[in-house]
């Protein structure tokens, strides 16, 4: 089967009433371009999986994870699981907008975009459970990531196929695409899109998730300065409490040649804890060092991504 354009990924948990109107504005949607819809469902336990197993749709495949995973690893299993040249991802709520895809894939195709994201410019979210806490997370994102998007947690977004499948999404890092994208060194923009309000179901989000932004952008932070250099983290700070851990004892060693006593004192816990955290640090540094050297080697990977070369007058893309 010749490769589609482009891969309409949709992520779903629970979501039986909102199948076949959503899969019916994807068909009319993208009349016209040469497409596929790829389902994933994240453990529903009500419907949803026996709906879509139901419907007569020549371009629908349905992945159905074994239980509950998480989105990002439904969005994960439903990008792997996707053949286009290109690759659609929005949520199966009915809130976002199967119309702004086209759109969407033409900027990427015209103006050279690896990611196009999508901004709920007018958003129909409740204000204090949806909008508060959705600004909390993309001002925190925004400023500690520092990719200035107004609106990370659109689920509406076009990608080329092959950043897509490199994007690594595990846990809850699905709302940091546009930060694992900017990782990556893709060339990223974002539009304004529809948004509509939920007609059935529930919302699965709240408040919580702003807790989890936090915790997870620690991680993504780490990845942006340290991934590829671990011992420069753990090293460094390995090294600056044993420099603090060896002042402090000799300070305390010249008191004792002084006639001091300095048993039980403070200090000396201080020092000496001070020594074995020291010393800690930089044994984790050494070892996630060797695991950064064996990710890269065992798999023939290197820590860089060339976008082309150039020969002579001729300019060649190079596939990742």
């Amino acid at each position: 089967m010749a490769q589609p354009k482009i891969s309409v990924v949709v992520t779903v948990y629970n979501e039986e009433e909102n199948i076949h109107p959503l899969v019916e504005q994807i068909t009319t949607a993208m009349e016209g371009i040469d497409y596929e819809i790829v389902y994933a469902d994240d453990g529903s336990t009500d419907q949803t999986v026996p709906v879509l197993h139901g419907m007569d749709h020549p371009r629908l495949r349905v992945v159905e994870l074994k239980r509950n995973y998480g989105q990002s690893s439904a969005l994960m299993a439903g990008i792997d699981y996707a053949n286009g040249e290109y690759i659609a991802t929005m949520d199966g709520d009915l809130q976002n907008d199967p119309s702004d895809i086209p759109r969407m894939l033409k900027l990427a195709e015209n103006e050279g975009y690896d990611m196009v994201a999508g901004n709920r410019a007018n958003r129909q979210d409740g204000m204090f459970l949806r909008k508060i806490p959705s600004r909390i997370a993309n001002y925190i994102i925004r400023e500690a990531g520092g990719v200035k998007l107004k609106d990370y947690g659109c689920a509406l977004r076009v990608m080329k196929a092959d950043l897509a499948k490199d994007l690594g999404l595990y846990g809850e890092l699905h709302r940091f695409i546009p930060l694992l994208a900017h990782f990556e060194g893709a060339r990223y923009t974002q539009i304004d899109v529809k948004h509509h309000a939920r007609k059935f179901g529930k919302s699965k989000y709240g408040l919580n998730r702003t807790f989890k932004v936090v915790s997870d952008l620690l991680l993504m932070l780490f990845f942006k300065t340290y991934m590829r250099r671990p011992m420069h983290l753990f090293g460094n700070t390995g090294l600056f409490l044993l420099a603090g851990g060896a002042l402090i004892n000799l300070y305390l060693l010249v008191l004792k040649i002084l006639g001091n006593d300095i048993w039980g004192r403070p200090l000396l816990i201080l020092g000496v804890l001070l020594l074995i955290g020291g010393i800690q640090f930089v044994t984790i540094g050494i070892i996630v060092e060797m695991q950064m050297r064996t990710y890269y080697e065992s798999q023939a990977k290197r820590p860089y991504r060339v976008r082309s070369v150039k020969n002579g007058s001729a300019i060649e893309e190079v596939p990742s």
